[in-house]
């Protein structure tokens, strides 16, 4: 099922989330109506905030990363059907000399910046299988991981710019909280009139 993507302003975006349990009521279909619902919105990553639950949950898939063609045919194979859920994720490293890369998210549509990361980290987490274990990624994985990584801890892309950035970008912000912005995905927006 498609769920509709929470705009940015709501409070479930700056929640930490909550661990899961392999009991967690419904997990399976949960993480179904993510990926769905990813899919439908031609996103690369989701975050269980995004679609309003405070829950430590993220679905990723690299593939549309896989048709650049300024990336090396190794890279692109990598990326190429990337596929991973992650559960109670815990970031244990990020390492490398930072590197800027245009961000965006579906919470926050029509707005893109250029934001710094390490290029590579180690993560612990589980799969729906609920065993642990922590694997090291780097790149755009690395990247698309950071970036959903941050939902789970409250943190959106746009605390990563410059204040400057900020500045500009606040009148698209506004509209976004506001539900003055049009998407081919359905949103859900915080401070949208007779909501």
């Amino acid at each position: 099922m498609i769920l509709p993507i929470i705009g940015y302003g709501d409070p479930v975006l700056r929640k930490v989330g909550e661990a899961l349990t392999p009991e967690h009521p419904n997990l399976e279909e949960i993480i179904a109506n993510m990926y769905e619902t990813m899919y439908n919105a031609y996103g690369v990553g989701l975050a269980a905030p995004q679609v309003g639950l405070p829950l430590r949950l993220f679905v990723i898939n690299t593939t549309p990363f896989s048709d650049d063609e300024d990336l090396a045919d190794e890279k692109q194979q990598e990326l190429k059907g990337f596929k991973r859920t992650f559960i109670n994720a815990k970031m244990i490293k990020e390492e490398g000399p930072e590197w800027s890369f245009n961000e965006g998210c579906l919470s926050i549509p029509d707005v893109r910046e250029d934001v710094y990361r390490n290029p590579t980290i180690t993560i612990e987490y589980c799969e729906e299988d609920f065993v642990m274990k922590t694997e090291v990624f780097d790149g755009i994985i690395a990247r698309v991981i950071q970036h959903e990584y941050d939902h789970i801890e409250g943190i959106l892309f746009t605390d990563k710019i410059s204040t400057l950035k900020k500045r500009l970008i606040q009148k698209k912000l506004k509209n976004i909280l506001e539900g003055k912005t049009f998407q081919e995905y359905r949103m859900k927006f915080f401070g949208k009139k007779g909501r």
